[in-house]
């Protein structure tokens, strides 16, 4: 789950235990952790998403995972990085609990092992984005990209 450690394992298994039968989806699992957004919506205009208050531990602990790999150099700890520059530290803690919790619910559920994608392969798989977010939004304008070339050393 991204450099959670053993303690936030230990409040998981006592809080939710090894049956997930009881969320059918990743989003009703989201929801009771409390960090799924809340949307109040008035006149079809989203004005505010918080997030929910809940008294369990396990969103609790999900929120401490994700201050404590802020500073890692694993996958978690650039996106947390990431989202703080976005959103700030309150937005980017939620957001990495979530994010963390969505990585923790198929392995918990299903007993599958997710692969570990470290701070240079999640860097690198953003750039890759980044770079076809480019592409497609020049491309909606009518222009192509391509690489600089290096320039010719005067020698």
């Amino acid at each position: 789950m991204g450099g959670s450690g053993a303690a936030l394992a230990q409040t998981m298994l006592s809080e939710i235990g090894t049956d997930l039968s009881k969320w059918p989806s990743e989003k009703q699992f989201m929801s009771w952790c409390g960090l799924a957004p809340h949307k109040d919506v008035s006149g079809g205009k989203v004005l505010r998403s918080p997030t929910l208050p809940t008294p369990n531990r396990a969103g609790q602990a999900f929120r401490q995972a994700a201050i404590s790999v802020s500073r890692r150099p694993t996958a978690c700890g650039a996106y947390y990085r990431r989202t703080r520059a976005q959103g700030g530290p309150l937005f980017a803690q939620v957001a990495t609990a979530h994010k963390m919790a969505r990585t923790g619910y198929p392995l918990l559920k299903y007993r599958v092992p997710n692969a570990a994608l470290g701070e240079a392969g999640f860097l690198h798989n953003q750039r890759e984005r980044d770079d076809a977010a480019l592409r497609r939004s020049a491309a909606k304008l009518g222009f192509a990209l391509r690489p600089l070339q290096p320039a010719p050393s005067t020698a």
